[in-house]
């Protein structure tokens, strides 16, 4: 269950839908999404949105703000997706792996190796 705030606006069911659909798109990585917040104001002509969700390993946080509300929803739900690939994906990178040592061949030996293995 999505808990949406909002400040100086009401929320309509086309907004809700909207937040709803990116909460679900972060569904689909197999994460479970503990107690998401969304919080809407609007100041003047800008409309601004926070979200913050909980994941098992960390919580993420999303700020965005445009003229138009609906590209407002739509960058915060790609900063959460985001966030969401970077925390997943970070365990199985390879960057911190350290790379094996090659051990050198003797060059007469390979060959020779090579010819009986791939006599046709």
């Amino acid at each position: 269950m999505i808990k949406i705030t909002s400040k100086h606006l009401e929320v309509t069911p086309s907004i809700k839908e909207k937040v709803e659909a990116k909460f679900e798109k972060l569904a689909r990585h197999d994460v479970q999404l503990i107690n998401p917040h969304v919080i809407i104001t609007q100041e003047k002509q800008i409309f601004k949105i926070e979200a913050s969700v909980g994941i098992p390993n960390g919580e993420l946080f999303a700020h965005a703000k445009s003229e138009n509300l609906y590209a407002a929803i739509k960058a915060m739900g790609q900063k959460l997706e985001k966030q969401l690939n970077r925390t997943q994906d970070k365990p199985t990178a390879q960057r911190n792996q350290k790379l094996e040592h090659v051990e050198e061949v003797d060059s007469e030996n390979y060959e020779e190796e090579f010819d009986e293995e791939y006599a046709a």
